[in-house]
């Protein structure tokens, strides 16, 4: 879930200070809660074809997190109704699960959080359904590309514009636009935390990264307009434009030795 809630916490790329640093134990717990949250995103996905609808995608994903002893951490949280957030098509963040049918050709986008011994986990996955145009396979892989870039810059010693400016210079590369109105965040005891992570900006500014902070990294980035507009449901972000939309995110550690990823199993 987004750094910019469906309460319209202030965002737009602002650097925050109070960031905590988590401790090698709590470093421990944190990967078991992005273990849980992959494996849950993995298996709502398996069941992902045309005909299934998006509450039972929500469905598989909050038995697999209370199979593994976990709880959903989007489950009421800002009053969310569901487990998961699952947008289609244009939408970009925070689509609510419901009856809504997925066709073949859709972009489905997962974002599941999970909590063990009260710490988060945030995580977000894109699929295609079936067979569709280039442009979406480019969008697709332009969203996940720079997710993986700024990954890669997220390295001690670095600044969160680092993160930032190489997300944003990986997408520039293509005909899309990065969202510019909702970010990535600290993560830890609480789902949202300092600092804000921008997709977008210069290198070199915002908060030091140091070992021990914890990141969701979430680039969002949509085939139209970076701009967007909220659905009538007050929830479901959705392209101005009604163009496509794409999200993908991790959940990321700091460490002396670099980024460690802890949204996979």
């Amino acid at each position: 879930m987004n750094g910019d809630s469906a309460h319209k916490i202030a965002a737009r790329g602002n650097i925050v200070s109070g960031a905590t640093l988590k401790s090698s134990l709590e470093l421990d717990i944190m990967r078991e809660a992005g273990r849980v949250v992959a494996f849950a995103v993995r298996k709502a996905f398996e069941a992902l074809e045309h005909g299934i609808t998006t509450i039972e995608l929500d469905n598989i994903a909050r038995q697999a997190i209370e199979s593994q002893g976990a709880k959903p951490g989007f489950l009421g949280l800002y009053g969310f109704p569901s487990t998961a957030c699952i947008s289609i098509n244009e939408e970009i963040v925070h689509g609510i699960p419901s009856d809504r049918i997925v066709q073949s050709g859709d972009i489905v986008t997962m974002d599941c959080g999970a909590i063990v011994d009260g710490y988060n986990s945030d995580h977000a996955v894109t699929k295609l359904v079936g067979f569709s145009s280039s442009e979406k396979h480019g969008l697709i892989s332009t969203t996940l590309g720079s997710l993986e870039r700024g990954i890669q810059a997220a390295q001690p010693g670095n600044r969160v514009g680092d993160i930032s400016s190489a997300v944003e210079n990986h997408v520039r590369k293509s005909s899309f636009e990065v969202v510019r109105e909702y970010v990535g965040h600290g993560i830890g005891r609480d789902l949202h935390e300092p600092p804000q992570v921008p997709n977008f900006g210069p290198g070199g500014h915002g908060l030091v990264l140091q070992p021990g902070l914890v990141l969701a990294i979430e680039p969002m980035v949509n085939a139209g307009s970076w701009k967007t507009r909220m659905a009538d449901d007050g929830w479901t972000v959705v392209t101005e434009d009604g163009a496509l939309s794409c999200h993908f995110e991790h959940t990321v550690a700091i460490t002396e030795d670099g980024p460690v990823v802890l949204t996979v199993e």
